[in-house]
């Protein structure tokens, strides 16, 4: 007895749901990016805007273009670790930043 072809499994369930989680990740941190002051960046000694807007943006563009399996998974994990790095390094840099010295 073999299950029917519109079954999803675990593991289709589970590559779903990383897939919607990274896309909002990725939007999140775009806009995120955009919403942020242009000196801020170069305070935060990170890169500019404008290049933090285009990797961000273009992660999330990988992130929606791209799914987590088949042929483009590669530009997908790439989109991924671009998102990650924005939302785990340049933007508490940023929030320090803009929020000042901390007494």
């Amino acid at each position: 007895m073999f299950p029917s072809a519109n079954v999803l499994y675990l593991d289709q369930w589970i590559l779903f749901a990383i897939y919607w989680v990274a896309l909002f990740a990725g939007v999140f941190a775009f806009v995120h990016a955009l919403m942020q002051r242009a000196d801020a960046y170069t305070a935060a000694e990170r890169l500019t805007k404008p290049a933090w807007l285009g990797i961000s943006g273009g992660g999330a563009a990988a992130l929606l273009i791209f799914g987590p399996g088949g042929v483009g998974m590669m530009f997908w994990i790439v989109g991924l670790v671009a998102v990650l790095v924005y939302l785990v390094d340049v933007r508490p840099k940023l929030i320090e930043v803009q929020r000042g010295p901390r007494w």
